[in-house]
């Protein structure tokens, strides 16, 4: 039975794939394939783990041959993205891409396509302009009108697909650019987290301040939610940080107060509890109730010593953790 259709199928409908052991059958896997080479999801992932299929799988799956060449398109083009030396050609009509490692010093690039010849920065990208200074990227349009789409040559040229209805626009702040591909990202406002992931050059981005983040970006004082719908306004973010390192004394020690004795008598407790709860079929239902009370009290007894060493180690690393990151990097972040 196929996982993908839950179909009954013979067994040479399931094709082997040299990335994973995992099997689906062959009319699923070539649905799949086409779904995601549309949509220029390339490299294309197992549909059952996160393994990348090999490109001699992907071409003997795919039947159309545009298909096939539009897989390598988007592999070249996923390729060139990630390498920072690369440039795009900003011609509305061309999407050549220059090699130009080494071309900071010597700033003016020319395409190389025939019949293009067109001459743009290497800094900003933009058309060569020997008179004057660098003009900084625009921020991402609507992309509601053809002029806003050709004033983005580049991010179209890598090969993102946006879907888009006729008769509804989407705003400026629902569409942005991968701030390393500057692919056109489109992001549903459903309440869902600003921990965004480009699936063109696979940078994980915050949707708020546009930057590359780790996954501690939302815990440290940048002013960026990981829910909000824009960061924090500077005064909020200076006052957050300022209750914080005059409140961290304070709040630490009402929590260490609280967790020291939760923790002491709270596990003794659960033991307590969990070894006087039983089913029927359980192995206490067969002893006497003086084991039962022997059991019951050897297990409290254990927990009882067991537990201040739980807490100790608890509040031994969870408060010099707490007041490194207050007095640290969130004084670091006032002082800024």
């Amino acid at each position: 039975e196929c996982p993908l259709c839950l179909l009954p199928q013979p067994p040479e409908a399931f094709p082997t794939l040299a990335s994973c052991t995992h099997r689906s059958c062959w009319a699923c896997l070539e649905q799949y394939l086409r779904l995601a080479v549309s949509e220029s999801r390339v490299p294309v992932s197992c549909p059952h783990c996160p393994a990348a299929l090999q490109p001699t799988d992907v071409h003997r799956l795919l039947p159309e041959p545009a298909l096939r060449d539009k897989y390598e398109e988007f592999l070249l083009r996923r390729l060139l993205v990630a390498d920072p030396g690369t440039r795009w050609c900003p011609a509305p009509d061309c999407s050549y891409a220059v090699f130009a490692h080494g071309c900071a010093d010597c700033p003016r690039l020319t395409c190389g396509r025939e019949g293009c010849g067109t001459e743009f920065c290497y800094h900003c990208r933009q058309p060569w302009h020997p008179d004057g200074p660098c003009v900084p990227v625009p921020p991402a349009p609507s992309l509601a009108t053809p002029t806003a789409q050709l004033a983005q040559p580049e991010e179209l040229a890598h090969g993102e697909a946006l879907a888009q209805d006729g008769s509804s626009r989407a705003g400026a702040e629902d569409i942005k650019v991968c701030p390393r591909c500057s692919a056109f990202i489109m992001k549903i406002n459903d309440g869902s987290c600003n921990r965004m992931n480009c699936t063109v050059c696979g940078c994980l981005f915050c949707w708020l301040c546009l930057r590359e983040i780790s996954d501690v970006h939302f815990l440290s004082p940048s002013g960026c939610t990981f829910w909000g719908k824009r960061p924090w306004s500077r005064t909020r973010r200076i006052l957050w940080q300022l209750g914080m390192v005059l409140g961290a004394p304070m709040v630490i020690s009402l929590a260490a107060g609280v967790a020291v004795p939760v923790i002491t008598i709270g596990i003794p407790i659960y033991m307590g509890r969990k070894v006087l709860a039983g089913g029927p079929g359980s192995r206490r239902s067969s002893l006497s109730g003086c084991q039962q009370c022997l059991s019951v009290t050897s297990s409290v007894l254990l927990s009882l010593f067991v537990s201040p060493i739980i807490t100790a180690l608890a509040v031994g690393v969870g408060v010099p953790l707490m007041l490194t990151y207050v007095y640290g990097t969130v004084v670091l972040s006032l002082c800024r």
